[in-house]
């Protein structure tokens, strides 16, 4: 397993490279000056040419592009940004954490929530419980994470006054951002368990556990439970990038200084370096979710385990092959 977390790590070179050079291309070739936006009208020939020099923008493109990608892969520096002239690597550094607590936590409550929610509605299948929480899924799954922002933001922060409506000043801030990120992900893992969890309590195995006299609960906990999560965690792990591509829209209306706020900045001010550090840094993070939930994978089901096994064998073996992995049997 350590051999392959390896080769996915070394994969992420030519990924993140990827990236960045379709970014700083996208970038390059918009329509737009962002010399003519940070002079602002009356600007003189003299003045445009000296602030092209000095940011660089008289260069061609492949000669960015490359002081670009060596900055960038070998120097650790994503450069300065074009308005305030501040370290994008020390903006970044400040910001991210904000925005990856904002994403743990609506990965938590996620799970939390929908999780129990979609077993439960699997037990009780065709009940009315079941009609209820299907509707709400599909009412939840609907409707985009903003509209639930605005409108969470309009009925709790300015009609009853419960909650902050800006900043993260206190613990209630957290409560709006959180939740209402949640929201769409808690109906998608809430489907997902259902599915999961009515396939599984079909099976065999379960029948004979119930013909052994075992509860109910105690059969779902130790038996049906661990099946139903390499999908779930297939979910949550995908969701986890929506979350870090919708932070942009859910911090820049709850004014989090976060680094979807950044990003919207930069967007809006055409400050390319602020957009190419940003997009840069949340691929290599979706990158590393994806190496976490493989690795996971081989943690909850024994037979791909086994397979990370006998390929460590082969490479070990100088001579001959190893019989294949026998993966119904494995678990």
């Amino acid at each position: 397993m350590l051999v392959y977390a390896l080769k996915r790590l070394l994969w992420m070179l030519p990924v993140m490279l990827g990236v960045l050079i379709i970014v700083f291309t996208i970038t390059y070739f918009t329509p737009g000056d962002p010399i003519a936006a940070m002079l602002g009208p009356g600007y003189t020939p003299e003045r445009y040419a000296q602030k092209a020099a000095e940011l660089g923008l008289d260069q061609g493109y492949f000669i960015r592009l490359g002081k670009y990608i060596w900055n960038a892969f070998v120097r650790f520096d994503l450069g300065r940004s074009y308005l305030s002239n501040l370290s994008i690597s020390d903006e970044i550094a400040a910001r991210f954490p904000i925005t990856l607590c904002i994403g743990v936590l609506t990965i938590f409550v996620m799970a939390v929530v929908g999780m129990p929610l979609g077993i439960f509605s699997a037990i009780r299948q065709y009940g009315a419980a079941d009609a209820a929480l299907t509707v709400a899924a599909l009412v939840m799954n609907a409707i985009p994470a903003f509209v639930f922002a605005l409108l969470s933001l309009i009925l709790f922060g300015v009609v009853l006054r419960w909650l902050p409506v800006n900043g993260l000043g206190s613990w209630k801030a957290w409560i709006l951002p959180v939740v209402t990120s949640a929201l769409p992900g808690i109906a998608v893992v809430m489907r997902m368990s259902r599915t999961t969890m009515l396939e599984v309590i079909r099976q065999d195995y379960i029948r004979t556990a119930r013909s052994k006299g075992l509860k109910e609960g105690v059969i779902i906990r130790k038996h049906a439970l661990k099946n139903c999560l390499i999908p779930l965690i297939t979910v949550t792990g995908g969701f986890m990038t929506s979350v870090l591509a919708g932070s942009i829209i859910v911090e820049t209306i709850f004014g989090i200084p976060g680094l979807g706020m950044y990003l919207m900045g930069g967007i809006i001010g055409r400050d390319y370096p602020v957009i190419n550090g940003s997009v840069l840094l949340i691929s290599l993070i979706v990158c590393i979710l994806n190496l976490v939930v493989d690795l996971l994978y081989a943690m909850i089901d024994p037979r791909i385990k086994a397979q990370y096994s006998a390929k460590k064998g082969k490479i070990k073996k100088s001579g001959g092959t190893l019989p294949p992995v026998n993966e119904g049997g494995a678990a």
